[in-house]
């Protein structure tokens, strides 16, 4: 690929697509928002087709100083490479899922596009600012797309998920202030093999875990998670399980890890702690929800509970497994909210009750519905054995 600056380009594409669909009409812009996803997931494709496996840790670099150290500084790894990948899989069936939404249908397209900017953004942003604008800008098209399009509960379930999520923010703004006035420097790859004041690591990391904790979600601040899914549309609900839930994760792996080892290691215990009593907590409650939709949410807590352990496990196994159960926990929870999404505009409900006799009115649906639920399953049972 050369110099050739692919990743702002997958930026972009879905950027002037969300401008257009605000100008066009209804079915206009279904077309423009599947065109601008699927040139972004051929774009992606290309990208995966170029990257250097074994070669240098950061590739398809792009820089461009802005003012007073803040630059626009993109480029990838691995481990963003995958996360990128299940965003431009995902944005198209997210795409031709929402056949259901009939009002402003022109802002609900532009909103998810300019969702998948800011979700591409994160995981290929390398300067510590540009990363925070891009993470904490995704609180907006998802609040409205909970608050605009959502069920009955829209706006208590779109204010709570707001405020969660922006108070963890404030902290981590302000470690970041810190750390980029103790190392003289906004770029990530060099902070991370910066060292910082093992008295400092302490309160940076808690200002980094409580964005990050909230994100994931971790018990017990998760109780904003079945509230948003069970009100966003189905859409929504397969993009927040999907690819927003693993931003928390990507955020332990990019900054608490590397950049605070100490305190990482201190914080350990507390990690495995809040996280084994999820598994636990979380999954009972999953076990007695008569909504789909909140059973299908408590369920992923309890996933990305597995994944935390395993990213302070410190070992290659624990990082790797986290990794796996982060990809197929974006799969396999988004094809759920899907499947319930095709029950609930048929239905007009998620109660677990009325979903009898679906394997006789509904074969090939009911076989694709229990291959997804033992897939949730056996993503689990995969990180246990790693």
């Amino acid at each position: 690929m050369g110099g050739f600056p692919i990743l702002s380009l997958m930026l972009l594409v879905p950027m002037v697509g969300a401008v257009a669909c605000l100008l066009a009409g209804a079915k206009a812009a279904r077309m423009i928002a599947l065109v601008a996803t699927l040139a972004d997931l051929v774009l992606g494709i290309v990208l995966w087709a170029n990257f250097d496996i074994g070669g240098a840790q950061w590739q398809f670099a792009e820089r461009a100083p802005i003012f007073a150290g803040f630059s626009w500084a993109l480029g990838i790894d691995g481990i963003a490479l995958m996360l990128i990948m299940l965003s431009v899989f995902l944005m198209p069936i997210c795409i031709l899922a929402s056949h259901s939404i009939e009002k402003r249908v022109g802002e609900y397209m532009a909103t998810f596009l300019f969702m998948e900017v800011l979700m591409i953004g994160v995981f290929s942003a390398q300067d510590l600012f540009l990363f925070y604008i891009f993470f904490e800008a995704g609180l907006i098209p998802m609040y409205l797309i909970i608050g605009v399009w959502g069920g009955q509960n829209r706006i208590y379930a779109a204010y709570k998920f707001f405020l969660y999520t922006l108070l963890g923010s404030v902290l981590m703004l302000i470690a970041m202030l810190w750390m980029a006035n103790e190392a003289g420097t906004s770029d990530i790859p060099t902070l991370m093999n910066y060292s910082f004041p093992v008295h400092a690591q302490t309160w940076l990391w808690l200002a980094f875990f409580a964005s990050f904790a909230v994100k994931m979600p971790m018990w017990p601040l998760h109780t904003w998670l079945p509230d948003a899914h069970v009100q966003a549309p189905t859409a929504g609900s397969v993009i927040l399980a999907g690819v927003l839930l693993k931003m928390g994760g990507y955020g332990f792996i990019r900054f608490s890890l590397p950049m605070f080892p100490e305190a990482s290691a201190q914080f350990a215990w507390l990690i495995f702690a809040l996280s084994m009593i999820a598994v636990v907590v979380t999954s009972l409650i999953a076990l007695v929800q008569d909504d789909m939709k909140k059973l299908i949410a408590y369920s992923s807590v309890a996933h990305m509970a597995i994944v935390t352990v395993g990213l302070f496990a410190f070992n290659v196994q624990g990082l790797e497994g986290g990794m796996m159960v982060m990809l197929g926990h974006g799969l396999v929870s988004g094809a759920l909210f899907l499947c319930v999404g095709v029950i609930y505009d048929r239905l007009h409900t998620r109660e677990i009750d009325r979903y009898g006799g679906l394997a006789i009115n509904m074969p090939h649906y009911a076989t694709f519905f229990l291959l997804f639920t033992m897939a949730s399953i056996g993503d689990a049972g995969l990180h246990h054995r790693q």
